[in-house]
């Protein structure tokens, strides 16, 4: 009985996490001015561990460096992002424009790509090699 009601309150909870988790349909248009329509789209990096292992990520968010800090930008809250190439092999500079009108320039805190699916499969865009992605 005990477990019944723990599972009874648990599951609100974890309805609620999922759904504010959302899925997010974008436009990513890449250097050679290609255009591609993702949906489920997430910001994918790995983490290396050792040489021979790493975690992968798999955000709806973009993390991006502030200074010193990292501040982690909800694609909920995204209108559009631009990337401008870094020097030296750093992660590309992106402009984060928000829904509410306000945009912020910021390096991406790693090299990563957007994932997605496609009209015709799964996709994978490294960011490095992105110009824009419009977030729907």
């Amino acid at each position: 009985m005990i477990i019944g009601i723990l599972l009874l309150i648990a599951t609100p909870v974890t309805w609620a996490n999922s759904e504010s988790a959302g899925t997010f349909q974008a436009v990513a248009t890449d250097t050679q001015d290609l255009q591609t329509e993702l949906e489920n789209v997430i910001f994918y990096y790995e983490e290396k561990v050792s040489e021979t292992a790493f975690i992968p990520h798999e955000l709806r968010e973009l993390p991006v460096k502030r200074g010193t800090s990292t501040v982690k930008i909800k694609f909920n809250a995204m209108k559009q992002i631009e990337l401008k190439a870094s020097d030296n092999g750093a992660p590309p500079v992106a402009t984060v424009t928000l829904k509410d009108g306000k945009s912020g320039e910021f390096q991406l805190a790693m090299a990563g790509s957007f994932k997605g699916q496609s009209a015709f499969g799964e996709v994978e865009l490294p960011a490095a090699q992105l110009s824009r992605v419009v977030f729907k």
